[in-house]
């Protein structure tokens, strides 16, 4: 007997609906219009910042949103404006900034708002955010800006550190991302999540009760929908509070092999659209 449709798909964006190049294939526009006629909420749920959703705006469906910052703020692409947005308090994001630099003194530290980065001296990311200046972040803070959405500490580019970027292929943590990753937690204790996308050398830390199933349960709760109703599609370790919150969780083949096992389904990978494919089938069956 063919699995009912779900009134709403979730699915993450890097490693799982986008080809490994960070492109949406005409095949997937297709299969998430198709899902969209057919009633079903389609809804993209990622860790990127806004400044990397660009390439949205002819497959997120009538609602025109995507909950971007890994569950921090819901972004409305034609108003290009965040709603909901979820974060550090200044005092709280400067006590986790000097902890981090105390535990790991060669650390960077990136500070991701709504309205863009802020970044520390000596970063190679600038030049792909024009118009913004280095400056140590601790200086942006008590400055009236939007909260901090995201703190991410980097490890130097000597070390394995990532380049700036989506991670488009994302991969598994290397043992010196590992130690790395230790060094974060033992900082940060209960302050702050630490999130990882895939993105080497990237610690990427999240405020209290910030995450993506956090934000797509809000988004449900809206919509009038359950959680048994939904269907989750992701493939890195940040994905998962997600897939166990939705009612079916799916893996795409390519994904982290944590990801896999609390999955409920496994389809093709993002390389070969296992999105769309599970999309059409489902479609086809009902």
């Amino acid at each position: 007997m063919p699995l009912p449709l779900p009134r709403l798909i979730a699915t993450d964006l890097d490693g799982t609906l986008l080809r490994s190049d960070g492109t949406v294939s005409e095949r997937t526009r297709r299969a998430l219009a198709a899902a969209e006629e057919a009633g079903i909420h389609v809804i993209c749920v990622t860790a990127r910042p806004p400044r990397w959703l660009g390439l949205l705006a002819a497959v997120v469906g009538g609602h025109g949103k995507v909950v971007c910052l890994g569950g921090a703020a819901v972004w409305d692409l034609a108003a290009g404006l965040a709603r909901d947005v979820r974060g550090f308090a200044d005092d709280d994001a400067a006590a986790l900034i000097a902890d981090l630099r105390a535990a790991v003194p060669t650390v960077g530290i990136v500070l991701e708002r709504v309205d863009g980065p802020s970044f520390d001296p000596g970063f190679d990311w600038l030049e792909s955010v024009p118009g913004t200046h280095a400056v140590p972040v601790e200086e942006t803070l008590g400055t009236g800006r939007p909260p901090v959405a995201k703190v991410v500490a980097r490890l130097p580019l000597a070390a394995g550190g990532a380049a700036d970027g989506p991670a488009l292929r994302p991969q598994e943590a290397s043992a010196a991302d590992e130690e790395f990753f230790a060094a974060v937690r033992s900082a940060v204790g209960h302050r702050a999540s630490l999130a990882y996308s895939g993105a080497a050398g990237l610690a990427e830390l999240l405020a209290p009760g910030v995450s993506k199933d956090a934000a797509l349960a809000r988004w449900c709760g809206h919509e009038g929908i359950d959680a048994a109703d939904v269907w989750a599609f992701g493939d890195m370790p940040n994905d998962l509070p997600m897939l166990r919150w939705a009612g079916r969780a799916i893996a795409v083949a390519n994904a982290h092999p944590e990801v896999i096992r609390a999955s409920d389904a496994v389809v093709a990978s993002n390389h070969d659209d296992g999105v769309a494919a599970a999309i059409e089938d489902a479609l086809r069956r009902a």
